[in-house]
């Protein structure tokens, strides 16, 4: 069933059309023609999405809004204004309206904003259901996966959490990995056994064999005392071997080793012990570029690699973006005292269009840096780092060239039409969303100029 949207308008003939247009859509309408009348009817229409005028007669749009809000915090307010009101349209979106739009409105602009609108909602309520799941160790339920990619890793993790299979997780810095090397141990069949993270590159070359496999007294000048290595600790559980690639090739033996005969021998001592332990690794290196260079031992790798799983970077997840933003947002409202209730559009537009270098920790950090800006209300695009904002501006000739397509179709060729068709879609990645609001038409005209063309994707 869909979810239920208000249009509160004094004029009937915007409610009419309004009302026409989004349950073509196929969204269950109501109407009201003045904001009393549209506060009496919420209990009883329950509505996610209210479009409201900021002129009508008696109370307002943003008084109305206020109102709302105060006794239903989720219901999602869309403020209508005329033209050029810009003042009321900032002044909205500071009192916690998701977005405006102008009069007269565009009938493609309203049902890609409301669509947007309503995304927003199932995300958040996706974010919610995520809170309840989380506890401290539910590694599995803490990884946000709404993308296509990121759900075949989450079956992956399942899959392999079955069984004590060494694995090997691959990703750029920023992706992730260890949450997913918590969530197999934690989820599968070691769960309640120890869990020892080791960062390979960052344990200095002369203590990393003591590190890993302990020392015995006197097995140096300093050892005054036997200390058990990370793989006895392990004993039992799992053993994360993080920046494996960073492992130097005299432990890379030893590592070897280990894997092969399930013992290890402490620094300075004679006997052998033996260990259960899984083994995870991770890695943000080619290790088969490092085995071609002599850096990274080829039976070693095998050794590693018997299951793989590759993590895809946050530009290859764009559908995980608003929910992380959601997450961010909850995290640093507490943690600093902040404010922040939702992310404007443009905004919104351009964190799923930045290619993220620095993947999820790099987002975490521009978002809250764009919380403290903000401090309350929406975050704005003036409120993101320069880089991110600047990124769509590089592809400005593109985009001038693009967007208008539909007003100005008459005037250009069908191949010059094709032509800025791809490229639209080259420059937004083959997102047909993204693409139909960059070219300011709906995705619907989208879809038909790609079958009129023949653009296959």
């Amino acid at each position: 069933m869909k979810e239920s949207i208000l249009i509160v308008d004094d004029e009937h003939k915007i409610r009419k059309i309004f009302a026409r247009i989004l349950k073509e859509e196929g969204y269950n309408v109501s109407t009201a023609e003045n904001a009393a009348k549209a506060i009496n009817q919420i209990d009883s229409i329950k509505p996610v999405i209210i479009l409201m005028d900021q002129n009508m007669p008696g109370m307002n749009g943003i008084e109305a809004m206020k109102q709302i809000h105060a006794k239903y915090p989720d219901i999602i307010t869309i403020i209508i204004t005329a033209h050029g009101e810009v003042s009321l349209a900032v002044e909205a979106v500071k009192n916690e309206a998701y977005d405006y739009i102008e009069k007269p409105v565009d009938n493609d602009k309203l049902v890609m904003l409301v669509n947007r609108a309503m995304k927003h909602f199932r995300v958040t309520n996706e974010l919610n259901s995520l809170k309840k799941r989380i506890s401290d160790h539910n590694y599995l339920d803490r990884i946000v996966a709404l993308s296509p990619k990121m759900k075949q890793v989450i079956e992956q993790v399942k899959s392999v959490s079955e069984t004590s299979a060494t694995v090997l997780i691959q990703g750029e810095s920023g992706t992730g990995k260890e949450l997913i090397a918590n969530a197999i141990h934690h989820y599968g069949i070691r769960q309640g056994k120890p869990m020892i993270s080791v960062n390979c590159g960052a344990i200095p070359l002369t203590l990393i064999e003591s590190e890993l496999f302990g020392y015995v007294r006197g097995a140096f000048t300093d050892a005054k005392e036997s200390r058990q290595g990370k793989f006895v600790q392990a004993n039992e559980g799992s053993l994360f071997l993080d920046e494996i690639g960073e492992l130097p090739l005299d432990a890379q033996v030893k590592l070897l080793r280990v894997l092969e005969d399930r013992k290890i021998s402490p620094l300075g001592g004679e006997k052998a012990v033996p260990i259960d332990i899984r083994i995870i690794s991770a890695t943000n290196r080619n290790l088969e570029e490092k085995v071609q260079k002599g850096e990274f031992r080829l039976d070693l790798l095998y050794r590693l690699n018997v299951f793989t799983i590759n993590i895809p970077p946050l530009r290859d997840r764009v559908e995980d973006i608003p929910i992380l933003t959601e997450i961010f947002f909850n995290q640093y409202n507490e943690h600093l005292g902040l404010r922040i209730s939702n992310i404007s559009n443009e905004a919104m537009n351009y964190i799923q269009g930045y290619d993220w270098p620095g993947n999820i920790r790099d987002l975490q950090n521009a978002i809250q840096s764009a919380m403290i800006l903000a401090k309350s209300g929406a975050i704005t695009a003036e409120h993101l780092p320069l880089r991110i904002r600047g990124y769509d501006r590089d592809m400005s000739a593109k985009i001038n060239l693009i967007e208008g397509l539909e007003k100005n179709i008459k005037q250009v060729s069908i191949r010059a039409e094709k032509e800025l068709i791809l490229e639209a879609l080259q420059a937004c990645r083959y997102n047909r969303t993204k693409t139909a609001n960059l070219l300011k038409i709906s995705r619907k005209t989208l879809f038909n100029k790609m079958k009129q063309y023949s653009i296959e994707i």
